[in-house]
Formats: structure tokens, sequence, C-alpha cells
């Protein structure tokens, strides 16, 4: 998902997130929940002290807005009554950062949610040590996509002149405009692994999002990787070197050419 459908102050708390850490004391309980589709998993330690948060600190992985959204919720009740947290919500945590996209909004329902699991662990005397996981059932994300096999009428007609079905040698496309195609996390690595020698990187999917694992679509979220979303490559287009690629952009029906010095497809 592209950085523009996020609010500048949810961008702002997945950068320099609040708060980070755990506590430890006779006063303090933890909440844990997990997401077993898309694997996010967040800690809410909260010190009490007079009914009261005293202190609060958390510890996620998982998406940017699954941080984001962490975050805000340790400054949003720091302070308050344990009564009065148990009433702040999912959506209260989407006003905080001036909103979610849509498809990101059950991010909300993970910090809300162990927020109140921290509760309600302090209320029945659970220690840190002895709390468990609970599970949650909606993703943050969607399930990665299946990867979709597309078909380059002319591709081997570019091998050894700018197609590449595998990279020994990253150093090799150093300075170069580097297309690589979606074929799951082995290409989304590759494709971050290339910004080292390149500044110009452009991972394609035919998806609305790449067909990757929760954990590699956070990292091309935070390298310098262009993600191309709803693309379709047909054809090849250069004198016996590659020099541009005609893509279908499948949301327009719509057909363009990208400037391209390489292409990888990884078998």
């Amino acid at each position: 998902m592209k950085s523009t459908q996020y609010s500048e102050k949810t961008l702002e708390h997945f950068r320099n997130p609040r708060n980070v850490g755990t506590l430890e004391g006779p006063n303090v309980a933890v909440g844990r929940v997990g997401n077993p589709v898309c694997g996010d998993m967040m800690d809410i330690y909260i010190d009490v002290e007079d009914d009261r948060i005293k202190d609060i600190k958390f510890q996620t992985f998982g998406c940017g807005s699954a941080v984001a959204t962490s975050s805000m919720i340790t400054e949003l009740v720091v302070g308050m009554q344990l009564d009065e947290a148990l009433k702040v919500s999912r959506a209260d945590v989407a006003d905080a950062l001036d909103g979610l996209p849509p498809i990101k909004m059950h991010c909300s329902n993970l910090a809300a949610d162990a927020l109140h699991e921290a509760i309600k662990n302090w209320r029945g005397g659970i220690k840190p040590e002895d709390a468990t996981t609970t599970p949650v059932e909606k993703s943050c994300h969607p399930r990665p996509a299946e990867v979709v096999e597309v078909e380059i009428a002319n591709l081997k007609d570019y091998k050894g002149g700018g197609v590449y079905t595998r990279v020994d040698d990253q150093t090799a496309l150093a300075g170069q405009r580097v297309v690589v195609l979606d074929t799951g996390d082995r290409a989304a690595q590759l494709a971050i692994d290339l910004t080292d020698h390149t500044g110009r990187v452009v991972f394609m999917t035919t998806g609305k999002e790449p067909s990757v694992s929760s954990a590699v679509r956070s990292a091309l979220r935070l390298s310098d990787v262009k993600l191309l979303t709803e693309a379709q490559p047909l054809e090849l287009k250069g004198e016996s070197e590659l020099e541009r690629i005609r893509v279908h952009d499948l949301n327009e029906d719509e057909e363009y050419e990208l400037t391209a010095d390489a292409l990888v497809v990884l078998e």
C-alpha cells in the first residue's frame, strides 16, 4: 500500500513511535494479542497506581499501522483511570491518527484489544510471566495474494539483453533502472537488496498488494523500492537491449510504457 494513503500523523508515529519497551514491577500487567493470519503480535504493558495507568509501554511486531496505533494508544491512555481507558475504542485510535486507510482499520483493533487485555489481566491478578496471547480473527492486512503468473510474449528475446532470471552479482545492476516482477518473498527481498546499488528499483505486481508475507511487506514499505501495483507487463522493447516495458494498468485499463534497463523475473 502506498504511503500517501496514510495520514501524516500515522506516518510520524510509525517513524518515531512513542513509549516503546517493556515495564517491570509489582504493579505491572501486560496484554498480549496476536493475529495468526498475518503474523502481527502486540504486547502492551501498563503500570497501575491507584487504579490509574501511571506508565505504559508497548512492543509490536507487525505492519506500519500496527506500530502507529500502538504508539498512539499509549499517548491516549497514560494517566487515565482504568475504567476510562477501557472505553477507548478502536475508532478512537484511528481518529487520533487522523484516520487509517480502510484496509488497515483492523490494526487499531489490535491496539485497543491489547490495552483491554492488559487491564483485564491486572484486575485478574495475572502477572506478565503468566499472560497468554489472545488471538484475533481479523487481519491488519490481507493474506498474501496468490502469485499471478505473467506471460510476456517476447521475454526470451531479451535474455542476456536486460532480462534476468537470477541475479548472482547485484553490483552488475548498479545505477540501472531495474524492474523486479513480483514472484513472492524472494523477489521482494532482492528488490530491497538492490537499493544498495541503485536508487531506481521498481517492484511490479499485478495485485493491489504484493504477494508477499507481512514481514516482507513491512520491509518493502521501509525501503526505497517504488511499488507499482495493478500493473501487468505485456511486451519488452528496445534494440537488442531492454529499453522499455509496455505495461497494462489493470485499474485504469490503459497501457503505458515504462523505461527500464533491466527486468528481473526470478525462476
